[in-house]
């Protein structure tokens, strides 16, 4: 009689901690971390040169909520704000805030179609905006809009003389702490819209609750406190700038260093030697750029601590030249989306580098996750590819008056399902292997980009490699790697990479295709935009005819 089979361990973990969740609302946050340190720098804006301690800047905010009060804004009403980082754009986030306004998160990006259907679909009635940022005309695109918005009574231009009106009753700040007093932590505070690759962008909706104790509990992993100076280049409209980066330091106390309106990396490693950060933020992308900076070793960066790299997987490579040569040892990995607050999984200080290039960490406090078939639904086995989903504070109060969409993504259990590729090892740890969609299927081969990617960056003329499927009447799909190479190299062939991939390389997952570029393209956030270069792809490479990409 054959021995019993032992169960296999399912791929589920939850996140303990001895930190309780956070019962504030955000105001309240603030005013606590505010009257424990009031004379320290709370906010630096270098490009417009401004300076606030704790006490300046919980009065400026109490100010422009009095004054979005005076305007006629209630609690639950929607403030958009359509600039590039700003402190006006801080200010906005915590006013907003105080007096439960639902503060709406425009795309920098957006142009008029975009910013109409948004405007549109949150019910926004109150606009700040920014007057114009790079090539953009802010202004004009909100007038050739306006007529077709009817919810919208106001728009203030940042820096006018009307939005410094605004701020003219600072004294009265008693009507601001009366409606404060009556909010509570799971109000909807926040609708960040996903970038959305196919069809109009949906609204993520964010309670205080969401979005205080996910930037509270990202920082207390990198070990915040009132001694922190934290770079924050990456953008305000998205939860990587105003949650991770805004909210990881009222919650804690450490200073907001705002390099420059857009990300710049000479403005940024400036803004880090300056003012002395002990943390810096930033996609991959942005990293690489840091780093290739013909004069970085000219910048002081001995104050670099830690920091948060994000938004899309980071190489090997690239993490290894962070930690040696930006003295960024305690750097982390954050994993999330917009509907989780966004992070769901991050590395710890003590973590191994390479538990650090190999995966997204492990499961944040308080939160819960497990890695399903995404065919069944059932919990995976360890070790055992599937849909990573998340549970807990963090998760959404849904999308903006769109319930079918959100049972789409949060079941009955209030799982939200991710659409990435996960796999859990033994101790927990995550590694993130792509998108569902993303994946390859070449001749009934299972292919993950990202173990294709890390191979290139192992190229001595690539700096950066991303890896798409293209169709193929043979085998359904063939991998096409874009690659960005070093200046002053030959342009890398496929030949020449099937050449490099002998050997190393199984025979199916050697790219076919190779596309040299400058530049993928991406959204603001940083990520990837895998469909638009299958698109493009397509188009380039005469494939119209071949076989649908999955």
């Amino acid at each position: 009689m054959s021995a019993p089979s032992v169960p296999s361990t399912p791929s589920y973990t939850s996140g303990t901690s001895d930190v309780p969740l956070l019962g504030d609302t955000i105001g309240d946050n603030l005013d606590r971390t505010a009257a424990a340190r009031p004379d320290a720098e709370a906010l630096v804006d270098r490009a417009r040169g401004e300076r606030f301690t704790w006490t300046q800047f919980v009065a400026e905010v109490d100010a422009l909520a009095l004054g979005l009060l005076d305007a006629g804004v209630a609690v639950g009403d929607r403030v958009g704000i359509w600039a590039p980082n700003c402190s006006p754009w801080t200010l906005l986030q915590y006013a907003t805030a105080k007096i439960g306004a639902i503060l709406v998160n425009i795309n920098p990006a957006y142009r008029t179609h975009e910013l109409e259907f948004v405007l549109n679909q949150a019910g926004v009635s109150f606009l700040v905006a920014a007057r114009s940022f790079k090539t953009s005309d802010y202004a004009a695109m909100i007038s050739d809009v306006r007529p077709n918005c009817p919810a919208l009574q106001r728009v203030v231009i940042i820096d006018s003389d009307e939005w410094s009106g605004l701020f003219d009753r600072a004294s009265d700040v008693a009507r601001v702490r009366e409606v404060q007093a009556t909010l509570t932590p799971d109000d909807p505070i926040n609708i960040q819209y996903t970038s959305g690759t196919t069809g109009f962008p949906k609204g993520a909706t964010l309670s205080h609750h969401n979005i205080l104790n996910n930037g509270f509990f990202v920082g207390q992993l990198i070990g915040y406190s009132d001694v922190d100076r934290v770079c924050i280049p990456v953008p305000f409209y998205h939860c990587f700038g105003m949650v991770m980066g805004n909210l990881a330091c009222t919650s804690s106390g450490a200073t907001m260093v705002i390099p420059a309106p857009g990300f710049d990396p000479t403005l940024t490693l400036e803004a880090v030697a300056a003012e002395r950060c002990t943390s810096l933020y930033g996609v991959p992308t942005m990293f690489i750029a840091e780093l290739g900076l013909e004069n970085f070793e000219s910048y002081d960066l001995s104050s670099l601590r830690t920091g948060i790299m994000a938004g899309s997987p980071c190489p090997i490579e690239v993490m290894k030249q962070v930690v040696e040569r930006m003295g960024m040892s305690e750097v982390a990995i954050s994993y999330g989306m917009t509907e989780t607050s966004p992070v769901s999984t991050q590395t710890r200080v003590d973590d191994s580098l390479d538990r650090r290039v190999s995966t997204v960490g492990r499961t944040m406090p308080h939160l819960e996750s497990k890695i399903v078939d995404p065919e069944t639904g059932r919990t995976v086995p360890r070790g055992t590819p599937g849909e990573l989903c998340t549970r807990g504070y963090s998760v959404m109060l849904g999308y903006w008056e769109q319930p079918d969409k959100t049972a789409e993504v949060i079941d009955r259990a209030r799982w939200m399902h991710s659409g990435d590729l996960g796999v859990m090892d033994d101790e927990g740890y995550i590694n993130i292997t792509g998108r569902i969609k993303d994946m390859v299927i070449r001749g009934g081969e299972n292919i993950y980009p990202r173990e294709i990617e890390e191979f290139l960056y192992t190229h001595p003329d690539i700096v950066d490699a991303q890896v798409i499927g293209v169709p193929d009447e043979r085998y359904g799909e063939e991998i096409m790697a874009w690659v960005r190479q070093k200046p002053g190299t030959e342009p890398l062939t496929a030949e020449a990479l099937r050449e490099f991939s002998q050997g190393r390389l199984a025979h199916y997952k050697i790219p076919r295709y190779v596309h040299v570029v400058e530049e993928f393209p991406m959204t603001v956030t940083g990520k990837v935009r895998k469909v638009q270069m299958r698109e493009e792809a397509v188009e380039l490479l005469g494939l119209e005819t071949g076989s649908p990409t999955a």
